[in-house]
């Protein structure tokens, strides 16, 4: 009898706590939002509210994938935030599209492009040479935040390469110009073979990355330099569709940046105006900044 009465009281008492584990998980969810109640209208600092609400709803578990760990959340793009005292002055662009890069053939010739053919709604940005290092343009990248594409000139860096190191960066990439700036349209194989190589190769011990782009100054270039180029392990070369000088932008076609311009400009005394003229008028056409070597591979 004994024994009969202690098995039903363990039954009412499993019982019991079953209930009580039921109405404890009704009720959690109402004590919650009398708590967040009482802290929104007294005042009281949030800390001890996160401790109880911890205690009264248990978290859920993580969802996990096949190989049960938890699912990876992807990187999602995010838009530029100029900063500094430039801010005011330099456009915000939306969040870059994901690259649909073109392929460069293959052949006994670098490729050639005066535009990227893309739909993408981007433009490039280009920066020639390097004889003005002016004091500004760091800081204006930065407060910028947008992919830029330095093409530079050995002799017009050697004074200071120091001061393109503290430029690049993984939206600034830094590409070959030649040495002595000639025009090469024209001119012997080994010629232009010795001022494309070259360049690469001082470009890469100074910057721990051999150029594999190149743009012949003033754009001259012909079926040699293009060998040339290809001998030199390059991939591409590089034309323009706008020129920006002096603060203005000057259009080769139409009155618009268009998806996959190239436009060009150069380190010279009014370099401020002239990327924040280059940026404005890719942010009138609706496009956003990118980076060549992530649409040329």
């Amino acid at each position: 009898m004994s024994q009969s009465r202690d098995s039903d009281a363990g039954s009412e008492q499993g019982l019991w706590r079953r209930l009580r584990s039921r109405w404890y998980v009704r009720i959690a969810p109402v004590v919650v939002a009398v708590l967040v109640a009482v802290v929104v209208v007294s005042g009281v600092p949030w800390a001890p509210v996160d401790r109880i609400m911890a205690r009264a709803v248990p978290s859920a578990p993580a969802q996990s994938g096949a190989s049960g760990s938890p699912e990876p959340t992807a990187a999602t793009p995010t838009p530029t935030q100029p900063t500094g005292r430039y801010a005011a002055r330099l456009p915000r662009f939306p969040a870059p599209p994901a690259p649909q890069p073109v392929t460069v053939p293959d052949g006994p010739s670098a490729a050639w492009y005066s535009r990227i053919p893309t739909t993408q709604p981007v433009a490039f940005i280009t920066i020639d040479d390097g004889w003005v290092k002016h004091p500004e343009a760091r800081e204006l990248l930065a407060a910028a935040g947008v992919p830029v594409t330095l093409f530079l000139t050995i002799d017009s860096i050697k004074d200071n390469p120091g001061y393109f190191r503290q430029l690049q960066s993984d939206r600034v990439t830094i590409e070959a110009h030649t040495i002595s700036h000639p025009s090469l349209r024209g001119k012997s194989y080994d010629l232009q073979r010795r001022e494309l190589c070259g360049s690469a190769d001082k470009l890469g011990d100074w910057y721990g990355r051999r150029p594999v782009f190149f743009r012949p100054p003033f754009g001259n270039k012909d079926a040699t330099t293009l060998r040339a180029a290809r001998d030199c392990g390059m991939k591409a070369g590089f034309f323009w569709t706008e020129t920006v000088h002096e603060g203005k932008v000057r259009y080769q076609r139409g009155k618009t940046v268009q998806a996959g311009d190239i436009l060009l400009m150069h380190f010279r005394p009014a370099f401020v105006e002239d990327f924040i003229a280059a940026l404005v008028a890719i942010h009138k056409a609706g496009l956003t900044p990118a980076l060549l070597s992530d649409y040329v591979r």
